[in-house]
């Protein structure tokens, strides 16, 4: 099945928060005819759109090629988070790759959090409501201890001191729940509306000289000396392809395919809360938490909250306020009753690792993907490496490339079988707090 139709409409952004709150953007026109380019890109979400910018600033001509409308896939979808450091901590980033690397891959994670600052603010795009702080509470005492040593770690070994520890009554006092034992609030994080994010690196791309063309399903991908990138109304050929479609990637590249696996996550977002937003969150952070199904959430600017959760086993999206209700009411029984005004899902990548994946799977092409939910600030940093790797500068491109991946087994073939059990047995754990 491929999902750039399974669960939208073509061409349309998903009825979110996000697109009924998104700044206006005009449609790109389809790829019409043969055109040729330095780079073409495959994708235009944070991956594709940052590197777009990024090259056609360096003064390349490019070409950007997105099925239905740029921001539509994970980029306009996600909870928003600009989270610190790589998805994996760097305790387990020190065993894979070592002391030295590890250093180098932490600077690139800061550097993408900044990447993102930067980007809303010299492009002043509307709409983005960059906010800092992110919370990390947990369901046990064994991981609030874990918790605060990591944040020690960090401090002692990185210099990174923008970690708050909370104790339970913090942690409550925060987000006025009583189901968290502890956690911390990373001051060094933030969130934004991710939709408006993606329109405004679109709208610089372009500005920069970047062609963008939305409607545009990128059907094949001729290989050679000068690859030829096939849509059904189009050819371009072009010096580099650069594979941004993330979980929507499909089988454009079997080797892409055996280490990166599409799942779906669900939002929700409810009535406007009013009052008793303060009730739900204090202060204007975003949290996460424990759970292997992560929760995260956060309160939109009209205080509405902003509720991501729970899991599905197929392509097809579940019934989504049924799905992610049962986590949030889990965390916020109080709101109960309350009026659920959007619910959207998504597609995402993961790896077996967790880490991203940075690749050149054939000559001339080259692929970041599977950002494992951790991809707003990393997804930036990706395009800009790519951008940087095609211009003939590849350090930072390649310090990504030497984390280890793993195909899933049974390649594409298998992989989502066995991803449903491993994902059902850990489901299994969470809900026996395990």
């Amino acid at each position: 099945m491929n999902l750039l139709h399974a669960n939208d409409r073509a061409g349309e952004y998903p009825p979110s928060y996000y697109a009924a709150t998104a700044e206006p953007l005009h449609r790109f026109a389809p790829l019409q005819g043969e055109a040729t380019a330095d780079i073409c890109i495959v994708g235009g979400g944070y991956t594709g759109l940052s590197a777009a910018l990024h090259a056609a600033e360096k003064g390349l001509s490019v070409i950007l090629l997105e099925a239905h409308r740029v921001g539509f896939g994970a980029s306009g979808r996600n909870g928003g988070q600009v989270g610190s450091g790589q998805r994996q901590d760097q305790i387990w980033v020190e065993k894979a790759v070592g002391r030295e690397a590890a250093q180098q891959l932490w600077t690139l994670a800061q550097d993408a959090k900044a990447l993102v600052h930067d980007l809303i603010q010299r492009h002043a795009m509307p709409g983005t409501d960059w906010k800092p702080g992110i919370a990390h509470a947990c369901w046990s005492e064994a991981e609030v201890r874990h918790t605060h040593d990591y944040a020690e770690k960090l401090q002692r070994d990185y210099g990174y001191d923008q970690i708050e520890p909370l104790d339970q009554n913090g942690i409550r006092a925060l987000i006025g729940s009583p189901v968290y034992k502890g956690g911390e609030i990373d001051h060094g994080g933030a969130h934004i509306h991710p939709l408006n994010y993606a329109i405004g690196l679109a709208k610089a791309a372009s500005a920069a000289g970047a062609r963008l063309h939305e409607g545009s399903e990128v059907l094949e991908i001729r290989q050679g000396p000068k690859p030829q990138v096939v849509t059904a109304s189009g050819v371009v050929t072009c010096g580099t392809v650069l594979l941004a479609g993330n979980g929507y990637l499909g089988g454009l590249e079997p080797k892409i395919a055996a280490n990166v696996m599409p799942i779906n996550n669900f939002i929700l977002a409810t009535e406007p809360l009013g009052d008793r937003a303060k009730d739900v969150l204090s202060r204007p952070i975003a949290v996460h938490d424990t759970k292997f199904v992560v929760n995260y959430w956060r309160l939109s600017s009209d205080n509405r909250l902003l509720f991501g959760g729970g899991e599905s086993y197929g392509y097809r999206f579940p019934d989504l306020v049924k799905t992610v209700s049962k986590p949030m009411l889990e965390v916020y029984p109080q709101l109960k009753d309350t009026k659920i005004d959007y619910a959207w899902g998504g597609t995402l990548a993961i790896t077996l690792n967790r880490m991203p994946c940075f690749t050149s799977p054939q000559p001339n092409v080259l692929s970041a993907s599977g950002y494992s939910g951790h991809g707003v600030a990393l997804a930036s940093l990706a395009g800009k490496l790519m951008a940087e790797a095609a211009a003939g500068r590849s350090a930072g491109f390649d310090v990504m490339a030497q984390l280890p991946q793993s195909r899933f087994p049974g390649g594409a073939l298998l992989r989502w079988p066995l991803l449903v059990a491993a994902m059902s047995w850990y489901s299994m754990r969470d809900r026996l707090g395990f």
